[in-house]
């Protein structure tokens, strides 16, 4: 669902990738998820876990790499967590992360 910047309650970041479901392509989502963990603050091994995260999601949402359909990433800064959104066919799967805090 899209929400206008500065809307009461809309997540800070959102980021929407579709790629195909096989396994060849989770490489892509899986350096996006390292991507974003930085640009959200994430320290180095906090980046791992996010895509051991989004690993499990798409593991989830896909079994067996699900070769005929896509895979729908949806990562979102919502407050003080990365949430992550997985959907492919008619399954889905959501996992959340807290982010640092500053002291």
């Amino acid at each position: 669902m899209s929400q206008s910047p500065g809307t009461p309650g809309a997540p800070t970041m959102v980021l929407r990738l579709s790629l195909p479901a096989s396994e060849g392509f989770r490489a892509v989502a899986v350096d996006l998820a390292k991507k974003v963990a930085e640009y959200v603050g994430c320290p180095p091994p906090d980046g791992a876990k996010v895509v051991a995260l989004l690993e499990s999601l798409a593991a989830s949402v896909a079994p067996n790499g699900n070769a005929g359909g896509d895979i729908e990433f949806e990562f979102l800064q919502d407050g003080e967590e990365l949430r992550i959104e997985a959907r492919c066919a008619d399954r889905t799967s959501e996992a959340r992360h807290p982010l640092p805090t500053e002291s």
